[in-house]
């Protein structure tokens, strides 16, 4: 099942993170938002629920940001996803959408467009898509590359 998990403070939020994609193995972190239509249009086809059920050792995080609804297990739960046991839901305790309170980076890393795919290994940041939707194909090429045994 999925774990939606709620911070207080966005350090908290970001040291919670810190320590997903930290976890031995392979991590997904997907920014979006419930208002995003990229976002949608990722779940043509079952792309993502196919993508996560294909690879039950990886953990996907999906973080919602900038002015995402509170509703965000129930937006991803029309698409099918919430019960996989290796699919966690956070939500970025600063929505902000716009101006000088926006979020702009994460772990380091800007984000400047959702949607937004980092994959990890172990902590350390192996590939990037950071403008627009995923492609699962090289998503799943990305995520191969980064397991144990390979670079």
């Amino acid at each position: 099942m999925s774990t939606t998990v709620l911070a207080e403070t966005t350090a908290e939020f970001e040291q919670r993170l810190a320590d997903e994609v930290g976890k031995p193995g392979v991590s997904v972190v997907h920014f979006w938002a419930t208002w995003c239509p990229n976002c949608w249009r990722e779940h043509d086809n079952d792309g993502w629920k196919n993508f996560i059920e294909a690879n039950p050792e990886v953990t996907v995080i999906f973080v919602s940001i900038w002015g995402s609804k509170e509703n965000d297990a129930a937006e991803l739960a029309k698409y099918g996803l919430g019960d996989q046991p290796n699919l966690k839901i956070m939500r970025h305790p600063n929505q902000a959408r716009r101006g000088a309170d926006r979020m702009v980076t994460l772990l380091g890393k800007e984000v400047t467009w959702i949607p937004t795919t980092w994959v990890y290994r172990e902590g350390t940041q192996r590939y990037a898509i950071n403008y627009g939707e995923v492609r699962f194909e090289m998503l799943q090429q990305m995520t191969d590359d980064s397991r144990p045994g390979q670079w």
